[in-house]
């Protein structure tokens, strides 16, 4: 059993998949081809905004988003501490220093209540200067945008939405990638749309921004290709990576998305009784990057954990350490208590095998498992 199946995904898209990618060979055209252009046309089609820019990683698509804003030294940068390093990684890089945010219990998204807290603790602190919002979008489900809205309104903060987990999540009929001032997301392989490597793709209806932004990941170029006019990046998505992401989409549209969500509701119905499953609060809809569960404490999760692998059922935990937490922010000094559901959610959350292509004998032996082990 995988516990993200891509090799089944390549079985079943295998003769468009490997057309596609002989069609880029044949071509010649290997970075920055038409492929690219295409690709960066549809994936903002299907999300509903004027500009996609391909680029060669989740963490660089929200690092050039910050380089659009020219975030520095001084600035302060709201991130949820209960993510993947890379969201808080880039305002570091940028040398910016993040500020963590709690998260609810039930969707594991930042807690609304507690960034209030975090934006007027700075503004009194007086070191910093309030400037971006990053809201994730963890496991699939976009953040809570509304109240964030609100809330970068009143303080005049930009909302950058980090959506490497969150492509295909919806809030009403509107799409992930649309709720930043500028959205992100992520290409890596195990997430709902994936190419065969590193990629990742910045989404703004911005005109200026997106000119910047194709400025930024060509090393800074400007309208002659040899006349660079701002230090940028070498981010490109190559053409092989676009020509596999086209494919994907069209597969993510057509069905993936929908029997992915099939697995979770089948999940949520054999296991709601037996231990804490996700949250999909209403008017919501999650890709499903991971289906996630909550249990008592660290020592029923190793016991769990361990129990499914004599299976050979896989399960991973995202995130063990919290941002706040890790060793590479520990210059910024943070109180102990700084983000307590965090905290929490590392020692009890197990994430179970989740794609479209998993089969119900497969979810029922697993919930099964599940089922007896804490029933014990």
């Amino acid at each position: 059993m995988q516990f993200r199946d891509l090799k089944t995904q390549y079985s079943v898209l295998k003769d468009e998949m490997d057309k596609a990618i002989l069609d880029v060979v044949a071509s010649s055209a290997y970075v920055m081809g038409p492929k690219t252009k295409e690709m960066e046309t549809a994936f903002a089609d299907y999300v509903g905004v004027k500009h996609c820019v391909a680029c060669n990683s989740g963490t660089d698509a929200l690092l050039l988003a910050l380089k659009v804003w020219d975030v520095k030294p001084g600035d302060a940068v709201f991130v949820p501490s209960f993510t993947f390093f890379a969201s808080a990684e880039v305002i570091a890089m940028q040398g910016a220093t993040p500020v963590f945010v709690d998260v609810d219990k039930d969707t594991f998204n930042m807690d609304t209540d507690d960034l209030e807290r975090k934006i007027e603790q700075t503004i009194k602190a007086g070191r910093l200067t309030p400037r971006v919002i990053i809201a994730v979008d963890l496991f699939g489900l976009p953040a809570n945008f509304k109240a964030i809205r609100k809330l970068a309104e009143k303080y005049g903060l930009y909302v950058l939405e980090d959506g490497a987990q969150g492509f295909g999540g919806r809030i009403g009929d509107r799409k992930a990638c649309t709720f930043g001032d500028i959205s992100t997301t992520s290409f890596f392989p195990a997430k709902p749309v994936g190419c065969y490597g590193d990629g990742g793709a910045v989404f703004t209806d911005n005109d200026e921004w997106a000119a910047l932004l194709d400025s930024y990941h060509i090393h800074g170029k400007g309208s002659d290709r040899y006349d660079n006019v701002r230090i940028g990046m070498n981010s490109r998505l190559d053409s092989i990576q676009a020509a596999i992401l086209l494919v994907k989409l069209k597969a993510f549209a057509d069905y993936e998305l929908v029997d992915v969500n099939k697995v979770a509701a089948r999940y949520t119905e054999k296991l709601k009784d037996v231990v804490k499953t996700p949250v999909v609060p209403e008017g919501f809809y999650s890709s499903w990057a991971q289906y996630t569960l909550q249990v008592e404490n660290k020592e029923v999760r190793a016991g769990l954990q361990a129990a499914l692998k004599d299976l050979d059922i896989p399960t991973a935990i995202y995130y063990p350490i919290p941002m706040h937490r890790q060793t590479a922010f520990s210059y910024i000094n943070l109180d102990e208590n700084q983000c307590p559901e965090s905290d929490r959610l590392a020692h009890t959350v197990i994430s179970l095998p989740i794609h479209p292509y998993l089969f119900e004998e497969d979810q029922d032996r697993i919930c099964e498992a599940i089922s007896q082990y804490l029933k014990k």
